[in-house]
């Protein structure tokens, strides 16, 4: 095999190692090989193509036609013509599946099954990797940026896998990218002729001219120390530095909370130590305050954030796509346009020194007005703070529905639809047999979902002998919620995560929400939210209400309406309700949805009541578009592209320059001059500007003098001059044998010499590159000269 070849098969390899570090995200694995059968075949047409040889953009149009339309066979086969070419109904089929893909991604939990839409997305993303990998590496001969698309990839499965991406998946990714260099530093030594041993050893043999034997090559073991530290590096780093954290869910401790500076995925949060150590606090600090024009106080629960999944050792959130904050949100799930709601606008204002990266707010928001990066979790309904965005000093409005659900609604509440049910009653093997025993025993008798939880939600409340202590020690896991049974002694926490855990054993789909009670009323109606105020309490789904609070910690927070069926029942009168504390009497001026529009018109039309969204806001959307992918995509490879085009054709040019031979024929001594022309822009590139008049000499001292070089380096600028004045004023032809060798010295001996900031310079933005436009230009009037030619010439006539 060729080198280009081992080349081009080190970076597929590289991809694929890559793209293990996915693995973790989705299951089964089937797709990777599907993934590196498509891979294999864009490799082997870009090889193919590279021998023919093809002009290098020819060879990458190609390989993207090629794998176009394997695509097209794997995954559109019916609507394609004769089962391979992609027309107008196949690209609609990608539309679909890719739309599909965009909603699977954001409703299934880690790890997510691997449907039609799912599997396009990855191997579709893969092979748009392979292509930038190969082309970069083994087309245009640059490996080095080739590293930033598996940077990318490997990037993907850091942000959305549980914890990060486990350290083993890092090893492959990076693995593969050195596999990648050192396969193109061989092919690059292989063309330089020679190959000489390494006589810098004690003992080692004397090198021998033209000798190919002996041992590994200075470069090649110095590369492989290199690579060697700089895993090291990356892995033990990591693990050394202290983590920082704060706010109401600050998990330094037990887990880890917000977002990434992507802002693509949710992050886990264990809030456990810092609830407790709120709710302990000596002094009771505001951390908020608000104004709210209802005046069921009682039922403004702020909510913080959902944890949703229980492994056996602690609760929380699953790990979920983010999105833009949409105005207005979508519809709560589950919510029907039977069930009374009043809507509520609230006000809210956090205190200077509370940062929290999760939004507190009512339950469901139906609309958010706030400034600043936020993001939308769709599942949970809660906003998060993207790129280190928080709470601190925030000021924001916030439109929420509050939900009144009649008894007889929950009791008749059907069966939750499959999806909702598979996913919230999920327990994990560890859970003790006493806690589904317990559950079984307190609600025996209860006909419905509905009568056990509220059965459950007593039991701990009043009836079951349980004691409030918020100096009971914190703990989620199955061992803890056996342990508070026992004991029954414990907080908000214990009492929330054991009564949702008893719902998931019974079949009721369950989660736990964090955030706050609803606080203490002021004088002038303003409500005060404390540290002290910080809790946590059950969700339970019921079809046609949605995610249902319920209340089973005493002497905390307030049990809802629905779930006291000895009290009368709000929606059926009204009247009899009493005003909340610290509000007025006055009926509110907003009437409910029930008051707007009768329930046969909430059926006809689910939206009626609902506030009309404005002009172009938009809505939710369950997929990504082609379009608007194919926009960002082209967006993201703009961005990171141009910034490393100067360094890309620098890196050419040097390659082109350094390797240059004779032509048949042709004078030798232009391999001389191409070299000269190297070490000029190579000073160039590290401050030595160069003078048009001054002789080979003189530019040689001056490289020498301003570059700071050492005796050795500024010897061989000389000996370089030397030859390139033979060259040029010399009788008979020239040829300069060591001329690469001393340019590379030089060059090595500029880049040692200058500091840090002119060497990130000379790499990323090297002054030498101007030349690109100075070529353009000079062809731009040559060409203009010639059309004014030809027109004088033509109208002389």
């Amino acid at each position: 095999m060729s080198g280009r070849g081992r080349l081009a098969l080190c970076a597929a390899l590289a991809t694929l190692a890559a793209a293990c570090a996915l693995l973790p995200l989705v299951d089964p694995a089937t797709w990777l090989l599907q993934a590196a059968l498509l891979l294999g075949g864009q490799t082997l047409v870009g090889a193919a193509a590279r021998r023919v040889p093809l002009a290098r953009v020819l060879t990458v149009a190609v390989q993207v036609l090629v794998s176009l339309l394997m695509l097209t066979l794997f995954f559109a086969r019916d609507e394609a013509l004769a089962g391979i070419i992609p027309g107008p109904a196949a690209l609609e089929e990608f539309q679909r599946l890719l739309s599909q893909g965009g909603h699977d991604v954001g409703r299934y939990a880690i790890p997510a099954p691997v449907t039609d839409g799912i599997r396009l997305m990855l191997v579709g993303g893969v092979l748009v990797i392979g292509l930038l990998v190969d082309a970069l590496a083994v087309t245009f001969r640059s490996a080095a940026p080739a590293g930033l698309p598996l940077l990318a990839l490997y990037s993907v499965a850091a942000g959305l896998a549980r914890d990060g991406a486990a350290w083993p998946w890092f090893l492959c990714a990076a693995g593969g990218y050195l596999l990648l260099l050192l396969a193109e530093g061989r092919e690059r030594l292989s063309q330089w002729g020679l190959v000489f041993t390494d006589r810098g050893r004690p003992g080692a043999p004397p090198a021998q001219p033209g000798s190919v034997e002996g041992p590994a090559m200075a470069p090649v073991r110095t590369g492989r120390r290199i690579g060697a530290l700089s895993l090291g590096l990356a892995l033990i780093v990591p693990a050394v530095l202290p983590s920082m954290g704060s706010g109401l869910l600050d998990a330094a401790r037990n887990g880890s909370g917000g977002v990434g500076e992507n802002g693509g995925t949710v992050s886990a949060v264990n809030p456990l130590v810092a609830l407790q150590d709120s709710l302990n606090q000596p002094e009771d600090r505001t951390a908020l305050t608000y104004t709210t024009n209802t005046r069921d106080t009682q039922e403004m629960y702020l909510r913080i954030v959902a944890l949703d999944q229980f492994d056996g050792s602690s609760w929380k959130p699953s790990e979920r796509r983010i999105d833009a904050v949409p105005d207005p949100l979508p519809s709560p799930p589950g919510l029907s346009p039977d069930v009374a709601t009043e809507r509520v606008r609230s006000t809210v204002v956090a205190a200077d020194w509370y940062a929290q990266n999760w939004l507190p707010m009512p339950y469901p928001a139906s609309r958010v007005n706030i400034g600043g990066a936020w993001r939308f979790e769709p599942e949970g309904r809660t906003l998060v703070g993207d790129r280190g965005e928080t709470t601190r000093g925030a000021r924001y409005v916030v439109e929420s529905l509050m939900v009144q659900p009649t008894e007889q609604q929950l009791r008749r509440a059907a069966d939750p639809p499959e999806p909702v049910a598979e996913e919230y009653t999920k327990v994990p093997e560890s859970l003790p047999t006493v806690v589904r025993s317990t559950a079984l025993r307190i609600t025996s008798g209860a006909t419905n979902a509905y009568e056990r939880a509220v059965r459950l939600q007593d039991w701990f409340a009043s009836e079951g002998g349980f004691t409030y202590d918020t100096q009971a020690k914190a703990g989620s896991g199955s061992a803890a919620i056996a342990n508070f049974l026992k004991s029954k002694k414990g907080f908000c926490v214990h009492f929330s995560f054991s009564m949702a855990a008893m719902a998931r054993t019974l079949g009721i789909p369950a989660r736990v929400a964090v955030g706050f009670t609803p606080g203490t009323a002021g004088a002038n109606g303003q409500m005060a939210v404390g540290l002290k105020d910080a809790h946590a309490w059950p969700e339970l789904y019921f079809e046609g209400v949605g995610w249902t609070r319920f209340e089973p910690t005493p002497t905390r927070g307030t049990p809802p309406a629905y779930a006291q069926p000895d009290t009368p029942d709000p929606s059926e009168n009204p009247a009899e309700q009493l005003p909340d504390r610290g509000q007025s009497a006055e009926p509110t001026p907003t009437p409910s949805e029930s008051d707007e529009c009768t329930s046969e018109e909430k059926r006809l039309d689910p939206e009626c009541g609902q506030a009309a969204p404005p002009p172009d806001s938009g809505g939710t959307d369950d997929g990504a578009p082609v379009g608007r992918a194919a926009g960002v995509a082209a967006l993201v490879l703009l961005a990171v592209g141009v910034p490393l085009l100067p360094l890309l054709w620098r890196r050419r040019l040097r390659a082109r320059r350094l390797r240059a031979r004779a032509a048949p024929g042709a004078d030798p001594g232009d391999a001389v001059l191409a070299a000269w022309r190297e070490l000029v822009d190579t000073g160039w590139d590290y401050g030595v500007v160069p003078e048009d008049s001054a002789t080979p000499r003189k530019a040689a001292e001056r490289i020498a003098r301003i570059g700071d070089l050492e005796q050795g380096a500024a010897e061989a600028a000389y000996r370089v001059a030397l030859v390139v004045e033979r060259v040029l004023y010399a009788p008979g032809p020239q040829e300069g044998a060591e001329v690469r060798a001393d340019v590379l010295e030089v060059s090595r001996a500029l880049r040692d010499a200058a500091p840090r900031g002119l060497r990130i310079r000379a790499l990323l933005l090297p002054p030498s590159s101007i030349r690109v436009i100075w070529r353009l230009t000079g062809r731009l009037t040559r060409v203009r000269e010639r059309w004014t030619s030809a027109l004088r010439v033509r109208f002389a006539k």
